[in-house]
């Protein structure tokens, strides 16, 4: 394996983990700029005993991290296609896969006895930045606080990780999907939320084909730009792939590129899951 494969499939086996750089970095005891190097490919021989470490800190032998994993896994799989073509599909995070995360603002005013519209709408201000990775979540709550009016910062990531509950309804739909198509993640979160979702089962932590988390690729949705580079990570054509999302902004810029798409109705869990799983029958 060359090392721009080495580090594909380093990050690859990172997200698949649900770990950020930094979190890998910490596990096993190597430097973050030695990390990004190594998964850019910008390190032609990196040393065996780094490699044996992040094996070690990913829980994988070493054969198994630099033999194709993904490549197994997708090979064990019965891979299907249903009638309209669909081989991938993507799933939103927020409002679908987890719920409830909004009450997180109302625990904030109770705590910081500071009306709810105030903490939402500082919190509406600068999420944008944050979920492009231009502004650290150590960053957004020291801001938030500030729009907030009060001293300090605001765990926000703490509060958020509280409130949300997964979806087990469309979790069992993932794991399901999971089993007979290639799957993925495409959602706007901010840096290092995603994998304490996974970490804690809110979000279902599958192998998943792609992850597309907005605060890494610094795109954010509904920019036409995210969308295209998930559909190069998802490595098949456009009509083959299926978003879903609760967001019609999200839905309309997807369709546009020719995906597939539906509308997930968080009131209505159980008939929207129906409704996803009709789609995805595989094709006799």
């Amino acid at each position: 394996m060359d090392e721009r494969g080495l580090g594909q499939q380093i990050q690859s086996m990172r997200k698949a983990a649900g770990l950020t750089q930094q979190a890998l970095c910490q596990k096993a005891n190597i430097s973050f700029s030695t990390l990004t190097k190594i998964e850019r490919g910008a390190i032609k021989a990196p040393s065996i005993f780094t490699i044996q470490s992040v094996a070690q800190a990913l829980e994988l032998s070493l054969d198994a991290l630099l033999g194709n994993a993904g490549a197994s896994r997708a090979a064990s799989r019965v891979l299907h296609k249903t009638k309209s073509g669909i081989s991938f599909v993507y799933f939103d995070v927020n409002d679908c896969l987890v719920r409830f995360y909004q009450r997180a603002f109302a625990h904030i005013a109770q705590d910081y006895d500071v009306p709810a519209d105030v903490v939402e709408t500082a919190h509406w201000h600068y999420t944008d930045d944050t979920c492009r990775g231009r502004i650290s979540l150590e960053d957004f709550n020291k801001a938030m606080a500030q729009r907030m009016g009060v001293e300090g910062s605001v765990d926000w990531a703490s509060y958020y990780l509280e409130a949300a509950e997964g979806n087990e309804d469309m979790h069992q739909l993932v794991r399901w999907a999971a089993e007979r198509y290639r799957v993925g993640l495409l959602t706007n979160v901010m840096p290092g939320i995603l994998g304490q979702l996974r970490q804690l089962g809110k979000v279902p932590n599958v192998a998943y084909d792609a992850i597309i988390d907005s605060s890494e690729i610094g795109m954010i949705k509904p920019e036409l730009a995210i969308f295209q580079h998930a559909q190069v990570e998802a490595g098949v054509p456009p009509e083959e792939i299926l978003f879903i999302d609760d967001t019609k902004s999200n839905l309309t810029a997807a369709e546009t590129l020719g995906w597939h798409v539906v509308q997930f109705d968080y009131a209505n869990p159980v008939e929207s899951v129906e409704k996803i799983r009709s789609m995805l029958e595989p094709a006799a």
